[in-house]
């Protein structure tokens, strides 16, 4: 029977729903570009890359003390596994939906798919990544947009910011930052290729790749966040709270 809601399992359906809805958010544009330019317009990652920048701010990010309500009882890492389990199975769920489309009669148009699919990832586990380091006692310093530009950085990288040098995390402001995600963006979509062969690739081996990638990821991450991370009774109280841009995109 599915977990009713205040029940870990239902706290978990949550976590992957929210997940989802993030990634179906973030693809809706890609696709509608799509659309327009026709069924073989292919998206560029220099496109995808500066929706994420763009995105990113207006992402919401729990603080830790909201994290802390929704998991109540739970420490710092009982609560990262929630987390990191909601964004494997929301990242799961969007490669499911890129593996099923290829093997319709009349697929659409898969370039544009697949783009929507990296897009979308890419914002959950940036998500997931925030909530992270609030957890582990971590935040980034500065205002909103500079600490998404850190945790780009840290999903770029593959690194927990608080192991990155700070003038690391500043030459992420100019150009540098622009063109390692977009590699990052490329490297991601390459791995996933295999998804428009419709004979031989379906939804369950879509799914199989993203939870592949998004579980390699935080473990990565949780390893440099474990290494620094300040424990929740060191941290000034109360710490403000995560407010985010307001969305300029439907999220």
């Amino acid at each position: 029977m599915k977990g009713s809601k205040g029940s870990p399992e239902g706290r978990e359906d949550d976590e992957r729903g929210r997940a989802a809805s993030l990634a179906a958010a973030m693809a809706r544009g890609v696709r509608s570009g799509a659309r327009r330019g026709g069924k073989g317009a292919w998206v560029s990652m220099g496109s995808l890359a500066e929706r994420l920048l763009e995105a990113a701010p207006r992402i919401p990010v729990r603080d830790l003390d909201t994290l802390r309500k929704q998991f109540p009882g739970l420490g710092v890492e009982e609560i990262a596994d929630k987390l990191i389990a909601g964004a494997v199975k929301g990242t799961m769920t969007v490669g499911a939906g890129v593996g099923a489309a290829a093997m319709l009669p009349a697929p659409p148009a898969m370039p544009a798919e697949l783009a929507a699919d990296t897009l979308g990832v890419a914002a959950v586990e940036y998500k997931l990544i925030a909530e992270l380091h609030e957890v582990y006692g971590l935040r980034a310093a500065g205002n909103v947009r500079e600490r998404a530009t850190a945790y780009l950085w840290s999903w770029t990288e593959q690194r927990g910011i608080d192991v990155l040098k700070l003038s690391s995390v500043n030459v992420a402001l100019g150009g540098r930052m622009k063109r390692e995600l977009r590699q990052q963006l490329v490297k991601r979509t390459a791995r996933h290729l295999p998804m428009l062969t419709p004979f031989m690739i379906g939804a369950a081996v879509g799914a199989a790749m993203n939870r592949r990638d998004t579980k390699k990821l935080a473990a990565k991450i949780r390893k440099d966040l474990r290494a620094a991370q300040i424990p929740w009774d060191a941290l000034p109280s109360p710490v403000p709270p995560m407010t985010p841009l307001p969305p300029a995109i439907e999220l």
